[in-house]
């Protein structure tokens, strides 16, 4: 006979390897014929609800990184708030409007843009926008995000776009929406206004030039011989001069330097003696600011005066102290110049282009400018010094160009007559990290206006009608009219048909006796589109609810979404759009560099999930502190893959060692179970507790190591390790191996709903092959509940402490292996001496032996009786010597007992009784 063929080795049909980018697109087709996403909202019907709003990316070109990362956290917190008390639906979303497949359409050179009138040239922005979004939305189904793919939010549907007139109605109600000539970033490459969360800073090389502008009416204060000096980066905008700003409180001095008599800061005397190289500098006069205001000094090269006023935004941080004013290509410069009666002089063009307003100039794009104007100042002897600095700028978000202030006629909605309001609901909100309270708080404090109009074709339109006169007329009966189009036609009817057409019937207005009118041309701003979702989505849909329960996004939305939704929904509501707001880092290489086509760093998701699988991405992203910036790089995916490939074992082995298991008939109470398989019970029952709470709180990373520790020490290093001559060993009904299966049952169905929200394709694998479940799907399930046992708190504190013991027992076999006393484990016979406070508790222990993996354990004397040549630590002593008797061929044990039964003279006593018990019949 051979007796290993009596062992109860573990059986099953779960592979052990994951061959993830093989067996994940299987687990998605059983969820697509499930209809999962629907099947889970049935089963959490009734429920509270819990309403993530996901923000919207945009819908061009295949997914990243940065978004894996931000659906699969959306996803994490989804499926877990599903499984645990919550009615959670998920609608996506995508942003469809804007300049960037405008761009890719035209670049493409399929669609030949000026052929076309804009109606038509919407229609293909539109098709290609919807095939963008079906091509983001298999990319993100394939991460295993759960969600409603059937029914998604986009920008550009019907009844979105018409919400959208309804948030932009509400705000002209409230007085909020004006037409203004203001400086707004604006994007020569784009040919458009920009917003804020439209600009990023990237560093540039510009002209820096200190020039003197002539006093031309002293006022009495300075004399005709004395010129104010300026400093700016951007020579360009010197046609546009109409004033310099001083600060009141500031004193002024008059210095005489290189046979000049010139004005600057006295602050700053020290600073410009060294960077204009100024020798034997003498001061004539000092004046404070306030003194100066009024005074005329003459522009450097056109017969135009330039006023003196004075102005808060002077600061000494930098430059001469005497701020060179020009009111079409600042905010600061705007406002101080609409104070004193200036005009608002710009005389740059949409494409960048000097216009004759600026006489020499006209027809040289704006920053080829700065050369000639530097020339022409060095001519009229107004330069005093030219160099180059490399600073932070501001770029078109979108092309990655430098923008420029420029004054034009913008639709604006006044962020100043929300600001009490919204910094209101700011305080009202819960932010993680906390610091995003403080940030986006900083933000609104000082803003005055959102410039929302864009010159586009591709968005949806202001919907503001012109009187005969000009006069705008945006009244809640046209606005509703525009919705109620908008909501059968879509947005594009308001450029299929004439401003007539798109009025009330029969509609007329004083200012146009003729009844005669226009139309904006003009579209909204994309984060009008995209902050109008609380309204266009969330009270759109009847399975959804606003104010929403959590936004998620990347730290780059303080200004962008986050921001945005706030101000729409503050405007119409009085209340942000959202109860929480969690904030997420970018993704940069595995040494911490931004990721980029040119360096060869990008991490492709696509790749990686067909090489290594999708819920290797899943567990990266709950290994990561994702509140900061995350690292990511083929080797750290590799060391995930090896995390991964350890819970997935453990999870075999819990798998294969429940054969014939019935957890119904199989099972053994706690108060019945031994006292190491109650021990464990309770452990993890404090995982549990430990996972959901780290779940709440948005906490992953805890998570993540919770479950492999738990896994690898708890499970596999000790566990699982002394069990297996229980479950391998022992008859199949034996009290002790159905004690460490119920062990195992619970453990593996605990851990693979825990799991679930994160490895969700293994999770649901898993659950397949679980004894006793009849959900169709882990994700129709529960987490499970924390437990509380009779006794557990001493149950802890002393089996903890015989871990302690078992650590300075294992110390002492290795040492022993080492000096070649044993070889294996099981060939060790061991006798402790442990101290006197622990002697006592040891001695209550049943199978010494089994618990550390030897063949004969004893309990000697105390420690201080211990002989010569044994090892001493802490709480005991331990004597290791070869176990005596022979190798049971069934259990390995080394024991004298070996051929006690002469039916079986290779066995050990008890496997001989096993092995007849089970062969009896």
């Amino acid at each position: 006979m051979n007796y290993k063929d009596t062992l109860l080795m573990p059986k099953t049909e779960f592979p052990m390897r994951g061959n993830l980018p093989q067996r994940e697109p299987k687990v998605q087709a059983k969820w697509e014929e499930m209809d999962i996403y629907n099947k889970v909202q049935e089963h959490t019907n009734g429920r509270p609800s819990f309403i993530l709003h996901d923000g919207p990316p945009y819908a061009n070109g295949d997914i990243h990184v940065g978004h894996a990362e931000n659906k699969i956290l959306k996803d994490m917190i989804v499926r877990y708030k599903s499984m645990s008390g919550y009615h959670a639906p998920y609608v996506p979303g995508w942003d469809t409007h804007g300049l960037p497949i405008e761009t890719a359409l035209t670049k493409s050179g399929k669609v030949k843009r000026k052929e076309m009138s804009v109606a038509e040239f919407r229609k293909k922005c539109e098709e290609y926008a919807l095939t963008q979004v079906d091509r983001q939305r298999n990319q993100f189904k394939r991460l295993g995000v759960r969600g409603d793919w059937e029914n998604p939010y986009i920008t550009l549907n019907k009844a979105y776009e018409a919400r959208q007139i309804e948030v932009f109605g509400e705000m002209v109600k409230r007085g909020f929406i004006y037409k203004g000539l203001k400086p707004v970033y604006w994007s020569p490459s784009s040919e458009s206004a920009l917003a804020e969360a439209e600009i990023e800073y990237y560093d540039k090389r510009s002209a820096s030039i200190y020039v003197a502008f002539q006093v031309k009416d002293g006022k009495g204060v300075l004399d005709q011989d004395v010129s104010i000096v300026i400093w700016t980066t951007t020579p360009w905008t010197i046609p546009a001069n109409l004033g310099i700003s001083v600060h009141p409180d500031l004193d002024y001095v008059v210095v005489e330097a290189e046979g000049r008599k010139l004005l600057v800061a006295q602050a700053l005397v020290e600073q410009l003696e060294k960077e204009l190289d100024w020798k034997d500098v003498s001061v004539l006069k000092t004046v404070k600011g306030k003194e100066l205001e009024y005074i005329v000094a003459q522009h450097p090269f056109y017969d135009r005066e330039s006023l003196v006023m004075l102005g808060d935004h002077v600061t000494t941080d930098a430059g001469t102290g005497c701020v060179h004013t020009a009111p079409g290509h600042g905010e600061d410069d705007f406002l101080v110049g609409k104070k004193y009666g200036l005009d608002v002089l710009c005389p740059v063009d949409d494409r960048g282009v000097m216009t004759s307003e600026a006489p020499g100039f006209e027809g040289i794009f704006y920053d080829e400018a700065n050369k000639p104007i530097t020339e022409k100042l060095q001519e009229a002897g107004a330069l005093l010094k030219l160099s180059f600095i490399t600073h932070s700028y501001p770029h078109d978000w979108r092309t990655k160009k430098p923008v420029i202030f420029r004054a034009t006629a913008q639709w604006f909605a006044s962020i100043k007559g929300m600001r009490g309001e919204m910094l209101a609901a700011i305080k009202e909100v819960n932010w993680i990290p906390n610091w995003g309270e403080t940030r986006l708080f900083n933000m609104i404090k000082d803003r005055e206006d959102w410039c929302i109009s864009r010159q586009r074709a591709w968005g949806v339109p202001i919907p503001v009608f012109y009187a005969e006169n000009g006069e705008p007329i945006m009244t809640e009966e046209t606005i509703a009219h525009v919705v109620k189009l908008f909501r059968e036609h879509g947005s594009n009817v308001w450029f299929e048909r004439d401003a007539r057409e798109l009025l009330p019937e029969g509609f007329t207005s004083e200012h146009s006796p003729n009844g005669r009118f226009t139309k904006e041309t003009d579209i909204m701003d994309v984060w009008f589109d995209s902050g109008s979702s609380h309204w266009s989505v969330l009270e759109e849909r009847e399975d959804l609810s606003r104010p929403a329960d959590l936004y998620l996004e990347g730290s780059d939305q303080y200004r962008g979404w986050f921001n945005s939704s706030l101000s729409t929904s503050v405007a119409i509501t009085g209340k942000a759009p959202y109860q929480s707001v969690l904030s997420h880092g970018f993704v940069l290489d595995g040494e911490g560099r931004k990721m980029s086509k040119s360096i060869g760093n990008v991490m492709d998701p696509i790749k990686v999930m067909n090489q290594l699988g999708a819920d290797i991405i899943r567990l990266w992203v709950s290994s990561v502190d994702y509140q900061s910036d995350v690292r990511v790089s083929d080797d750290i995916l590799k060391q995930v893959a090896e995390v991964y490939r350890k819970i997935r074992n453990t999870l075999r082995f819990l798998l294969g060692n429940l054969n014939g298991f019935d957890p119904k008939a199989n099972a053994v109470p706690f108060e019945e179970l031994g006292k190491i398989d109650q021990y464990m019970l309770v452990k993890l029952n404090k995982l549990t507790d430990r996972v959901k709470k780290a779940y709440d709180e948005y906490q992953f990373l805890t998570v993540y190591n919770a479950i492999h520790n738990f896994c690898t020490i708890d499970l596999s290093s000790f566990y699982l390790d002394i069990a297996k001559d229980t479950l391998y060993i022992q008859a199949e009904d034996d009290i002790k191996r159905r004690s460490i299966q119920t062990v195992l049952y619970e453990a593996l169905v605990s851990i693979t709903k825990l799991t679930a929200p994160i490895l969700a394709h293994t999770a649901d694998e898993v659950w397949d092959y679980i004894p006793g479940v009849t959900e169709k799907s882990v994700q129709l399930t529960s987490m499970p509940d924390t437990v509380s046992y009779s006794g557990e708190n001493q149950l802890l504190k002393d089996w903890d402490r015989f871990m302690d013991l078992r650590d300075e027992v294992l110390k002492a076999l290795e040492e022993a292996r080492n000096a070649k006393v044993i070889g294996k484990s099981l060939t060790a016979s061991i006798t402790l001496y442990p101290s006197e406070n622990v002697k006592t508790w040891l001695e209550g222990i049943e199978d010494l032996n089994k618990l550390f993996i030897v063949s004969e354990a004893v309990i000697g004397g105390t420690k201080n009786e211990a002989p010569e040549g044994a090892a001493h630590y802490e709480h005991l002593a331990v004597a290791v010597k070869p176990a005596e008797g022979e190798t049971c061929e069934r259990c390995w044990v080394v024991t004298p007992e070996v051929g006690s039964d002469e039916k079986h003279p290779t066995l050990c006593a008890s496997c001989a009784e096993i092995v007849a018990e089970n062969y009896k019949n």
